[in-house]
């Protein structure tokens, strides 16, 4: 099929917005995550799951790769919340 997809008027406004919030979308997406990271303590399964998630949230966004990539490693609660933080500023 040749040609792109056209979109209506509101419809392209939603998908404006909705990449304008991107950051506090990704904030939102990464603080839950902490929180069920927080709750999951002793299931390894569902640990790796949630850090796999939190990869690929903060794979969307602009922060510093090193320090993500640190976080990552680590699998530092902390500084992931940190990481959300500065995400909502």
């Amino acid at each position: 099929m040749a040609g792109g997809r056209e979109y209506s008027a509101s419809q392209r406004k939603i998908i404006d917005r909705y990449y304008q919030n991107e950051g506090t979308i990704v904030a939102t997406r990464l603080a839950e995550i902490v929180s069920d990271i927080a709750l999951a303590a002793g299931e390894d399964k569902k640990l790796d799951r949630l850090w796999k998630r939190a990869e690929q949230a903060l794979a969307r966004t602009k922060l510093n790769p090193a320090e993500i990539r640190n976080v990552l490693g680590k699998r530092d609660v902390e500084g992931l919340g940190r990481l959300a933080g500065k995400l909502a500023k």
